[in-house]
């Protein structure tokens, strides 16, 4: 069973923008890129967006293992990961902006050692996790049946634009890096938007339960 196109187009939007919004990863790839060469910076931005696939394997047990146990353990799930959601977008929405790209001193490190570094980083993020247990469900549908293949398919569409973006910023990490260094407000847009997208979420699925 594959993902309603809709129901993929919204997924891909929201995760887009969360993944371009100034973050830790983001702006370490752009750092990398800066000051290693473009190289490195997609090195590094790769390692990063494939550590995802852990927490999509994590995700997918965890949520079909609910599923399996309780329907009602399931929506506690989704409520509280709706609340985690809002929680993140309002801070997001209360971000003052003004991210700078610093660049980042690893003269003694290979790109494979910089992957290797960012996939490593990411894997064992727990930030991470709890954000894929509080994003993928709410794309889940469960009356579609087959919950376990629907979140792993949500899980490799956010690994594989993470992978894609983190990839473009690193090969233009020179160029978007001094753009968003002049234009502190951009970030800040950046934010608010990813703001909006996660209180959005959250509070459809607390209202509609």
């Amino acid at each position: 069973m594959w993902l309603d196109p809709q129901l993929f187009l919204g997924f891909l939007a929201a995760a887009m923008l969360i993944t371009v919004s100034p973050g830790p990863d983001n702006l370490m790839v752009l750092g990398i890129g800066i000051s290693r060469g473009r190289k490195n910076g997609m090195a590094f931005g790769l390692g990063c967006a494939l550590g995802c696939i852990s927490h999509t394997v994590l995700a997918t047990l965890g949520i079909s293992a609910l599923i399996a146990a309780s329907p009602l353990a399931f929506t506690t799930l989704k409520v509280a990961g709706g609340l985690y959601l809002v929680w993140l977008g309002i801070q997001a929405l209360k971000s003052r902006g003004g991210a700078q790209v610093a660049q980042e001193n690893a003269l003694k490190d290979s790109a494979w050692r910089l992957f290797g570094k960012g996939l490593f980083a990411n894997a064992i993020n727990p930030k991470v996790v709890l954000f894929f247990l509080a994003f993928l469900p709410q794309f889940v549908i469960a009356s579609h049946g087959n919950v376990a293949l629907q979140t792993l398919q949500l899980g490799l569409i956010f690994t594989t634009q993470a992978a894609v973006l983190f990839g473009l910023l690193g090969y233009f990490s020179g160029a978007v890096g001094q753009w968003l260094n002049r234009r502190p407000r951009a970030g800040l847009w950046l934010d608010r938007i990813a703001g909006t997208i996660f209180v959005g979420l959250g509070l459809k699925l607390i209202i509609s339960r």
